[in-house]
């Protein structure tokens, strides 16, 4: 193996050794509450090894004996134990050795599937400038697909954890994120049940559902007649307006909501439902209009000019032909617009006072004082989050295909 291949090989192992190994140690931490310290030099020298041993067996001519994957994974174990001193965490051996044992068969099985994957290409001779190349970006994907999921995922499991404590045992250990089934089920979704019971969120979720399902209506009403108007039909200006939809997200909201709070205010708008089904709409009709209308163009306009001459007036066609053909567009729209006036804060905290108009981003705010458990705002944010979540997740196809759908004509 030339030497510029042996250091590639270390590093890329040293790598996924280190990052695993810190990333399960912390993950270890939440889910038993012990602070168990991760071994990270250990963890990199056991990563360092197993990819020159994986690079090895996989150049290697001989094709009896245990595959290079084997093969590897038996190094990272068995170096891991020694240079850790059989104590990778820095925990007892009998300190929740079901969780240990666990995160050991995880680090063992990450750092063999990183070191596969990354130097899957790699031999013992002179790499091309592609295949280094090749192993850099496999690298830098890893471990950008790494720091994404632990700044998606930690955060919300930091929620839904604290949101199932006790204000007793979050004042005795704060980092303890543990699950505790002795309490039962009662007592771990005590903090749901009083948010329903004592702060109201019942209604508040059934207001943000109103105005979010309102706000949907209301932009397709009128984002779909003008986006079509503007890849259809011809009129004075029909360019410029396509090209300056968006033009009002140049604004920041924060410049547009004092001027509105002060006409809202003289009109008898504000702290009223009917001031946010004017402001949501305002704002996500000229996204619509811009995601429409490209769609519009994609569509075959021979189709509408047959339906014209089959007596369809021009409501009718755009009724009978185009809708039907772009609902994938319409849903992905519907979505979006839904995600945006779900989640809006500002003009809501801005314009609502009444507390039996809330919508649920208003009422997790009012939640953080001093007189609310912080388990309660949490629990308040995952019932905020967790049905967006659902919804985006069910509609994600939609969403990818109304978005590329028309970016290229045939």
């Amino acid at each position: 193996m030339r030497p510029a291949s042996v250091l590639l090989t270390a590093v890329t192992g040293l790598i996924w050794g280190v990052t695993a190994m810190v990333v399960i140690g912390v993950t270890l931490t939440l889910i038993t509450g012990e602070v168990a310290l991760p071994q990270a030099t250990a963890a990199g020298i056991a990563g360092l090894l197993s990819a020159l041993i994986f690079v090895w067996r996989k150049s290697s001519d001989s094709a009896g004996g245990l595959p290079a994957w084997a093969l590897s994974a038996i190094t990272v174990f068995l170096v891991l134990m020694v240079a850790s001193f059989a104590a990778p965490f820095t925990l007892p051996l009998n300190t929740v050795p079901v969780w240990q044992g666990l995160a050991v068969i995880l680090f063992v099985f990450s750092v063999t599937a990183a070191n596969s994957i990354s130097l899957s290409n790699a031999r013992l001779g002179a790499l091309t400038r592609y295949e280094r190349e090749l192993i850099y970006i496999r690298i830098a994907k890893g471990i950008g697909f790494v720091i994404f999921t632990i700044i998606v995922a930690l955060p919300f499991y930091v929620m839904v954890m604290t949101s199932l404590k006790s204000q007793q045992t979050l004042l005795a250990n704060p980092l303890d994120l543990s699950i505790d089934f002795s309490k039962g089920l009662d007592g771990l979704f005590r903090s749901y049940v009083e948010l329903f019971t004592q702060f109201n969120f019942g209604r508040y979720l059934l207001v943000s559902a109103y105005v979010s399902v309102s706000t949907v209506v209301l932009t397709l009403l009128f984002s779909v007649p003008g986006a079509y108007a503007v890849s259809r039909l011809r009129f004075p200006g029909q360019a410029m307006l396509a090209r300056s939809v968006l033009l009002i997200y140049m604004v920041p909201a924060i410049v547009l909501v004092i001027p509105l709070y002060a006409v809202f205010s003289q009109l008898g708008l504000r702290n009223t439902l009917t001031g946010l089904l004017i402001v949501y709409p305002a704002t996500t009709i000229p996204v619509a209009l811009y995601m429409l209308q490209g769609y519009f163009r994609g569509l075959p306009s021979e189709l509408e000019e047959a339906g014209l001459m089959d007596g369809l007036t021009r409501i009718g066609v755009i009724l009978k032909i185009t809708l039907p053909l772009s609902l994938p567009a319409l849903a992905s729209v519907s979505l979006y617009v839904f995600m945006i006036a779900w989640n809006e804060f500002l003009f809501a905290f801005m314009f609502l006072d009444n507390p039996d108009i809330f919508t649920l981003s208003r009422g997790v705010v009012s939640l953080n004082s001093s007189e609310v458990p912080r388990q309660h705002l949490m629990a308040g944010a995952v019932i905020a989050t967790v049905p967006v979540l659902v919804i985006f997740l069910w509609f994600e196809r939609f969403l990818v295909q109304g978005l590329t759908a028309g970016s290229v004509k045939g």
